[in-house]
């Protein structure tokens, strides 16, 4: 669902078989350096998220989904919240600039986890000349971490 949802906004096509790329979610549980996470609401799954870079300087939200059924109910930001607590430091979240949606939610998010010391830039995405650049926010949580409860 999650690589459905971001067709829409990077023209991908599932595989001969309907399915879409899946290699993040192979590594999420294979590699000392990931973590997944599933979100849950009454026993059943309305998201994910993958970390990945938990053995190197920054961590980075690889992917972040919610179902839109249970979208602008403050689940996203409670879940994104939850897991970059468990991985204070230095993070990088990407997403693109035509999903106004992720805009709004991801500099909500970083303004809520690190006040107004995060930062915005553009990057080109690697290997896909064609494609517009992604947007970046980093922030570093850990001179937060010990204001947590």
């Amino acid at each position: 669902m999650f690589r459905h949802d971001l067709s829409e906004f990077r023209g991908l096509v599932p595989s001969t078989d309907g399915t879409f790329r899946s290699d993040r979610l192979y590594a999420a549980f294979s590699s000392a350096d990931w973590a997944p996470y599933l979100f849950t609401r009454h026993e059943r799954p309305i998201g994910l998220a993958l970390v990945r870079g938990l053995e190197g300087p920054t961590r980075v939200l690889s992917s972040f989904f919610v179902v839109r059924g249970v979208r602008r109910t403050g689940i996203g930001l409670r879940a994104a919240e939850e897991v970059i607590a468990r991985h204070p430091g230095p993070w990088e979240v990407a997403f693109q600039d035509d999903n106004t949606a992720a805009v709004r939610f991801w500099r909500r998010v970083a303004s809520e986890v690190a006040g107004v010391a995060w930062t915005e830039e553009h990057r080109d995405v690697p290997g896909r000349p064609g494609l517009p650049p992604d947007s970046w926010i980093s922030f570093d949580t850990s001179a937060r971490a010990g204001d947590r409860p």
